[in-house]
């Protein structure tokens, strides 16, 4: 992949300044597998106004940074801050409860399920539910119903995608299914989305919209983005500030337009002569 091929895009989110408090802390990440150190002493931060992505080579370890984060793995060192709140080591639900989800590079939906239902069981956690409830149907549980129907069908109207309420989701087009993914993390009302190479499987129109969905997913609902994304384009579109990882250690954290242009994303992208 050549960054200087792919990354002479539009440089309108250069000049973003962000002056939100910090959401999310990263300090001393570390991750051992037997012998292999997958991550290597990651420290970063993002701002509660911002789109933060992770670039790197395959094998750079952003994904193993995500897994920590997001607490599919339990890192061997390091602390996870989520405004102010120490998260390390959490399991994934309990780091939901905090704000923080996340999406897939393969999508994760429930197949079988309508679309529909996809955003109803997303909304389980947040809805006044119990055995006892379900089985007499009080007045309090059809309510919840009620509000997690309506709110499943505003998310189904914004994503573009109420007319397939009712279809299964594994028969979804694969840009409908990611859409889907997008909608099922936003109803849970978190405070940092995290998206795990969101574009990969997308046609260029479905990544300009993707593009113009995540800045719109920022501004309107005040969610902060981590973004792990190949497409360069994307990337240096979107993004407020970008880190850039190889074997497993950040080599430098700036603006679309310095990393664009430093020797040190160059050499780890392309190599030297």
């Amino acid at each position: 992949m050549s960054v200087v091929q792919d990354i002479s895009v539009d440089q309108s989110m250069d000049t973003n300044t962000n002056t939100g408090s910090t959401l999310l802390e990263v300090a001393g990440l570390t991750m051992r597998f037997g012998g292999l150190l997958a991550v290597d002493q990651v420290a970063f931060n993002v701002k509660s106004d911002e789109v933060f992505a992770i670039i790197g080579p395959n094998g750079a370890g952003k994904t193993t940074v995500f897994n920590c984060v997001g607490g599919f793995y339990k890192p061997t060192t390091g602390t996870i801050l989520m405004d102010g709140k120490n998260i390390t080591g959490l399991p994934s639900h309990k780091v939901a409860l905090q704000g923080l989800v996340r999406t897939f590079q393969n999508v994760r939906l429930f197949k079988h399920l309508t679309v529909l239902e996809n955003l109803l069981v997303a909304q389980h956690a947040q809805m006044e539910t119990s055995l006892l409830r379900g089985l007499l149907k009080l007045p309090g549980y059809r309510a919840s119903e009620r509000d997690a129907q309506r709110r499943a069908v505003e998310w189904l109207d914004f994503m573009g995608i109420r007319a397939y309420a009712n279809r299964e989701a594994g028969n979804l087009a694969y840009g409908h299914q990611r859409r889907l993914e997008i909608a099922r993390c936003m109803i849970t009302k978190p405070r940092l989305l995290m998206l795990d190479e969101p574009a990969a499987g997308l046609n260029p129109q479905e990544k300009r919209e993707l593009q113009q969905l995540i800045d719109q997913l920022r501004r309107e609902f005040d969610v902060a983005v981590l973004l792990i994304e190949h497409d360069m384009s994307l990337v240096m579109g979107v993004s407020d500030r970008i880190m850039v990882m190889e074997q497993g250690k950040p080599i430098m954290t700036g603006l679309p337009a310095e990393v664009r242009t430093d020797p040190r994303v160059i050499k780890a992208y392309l190599g030297e002569e």
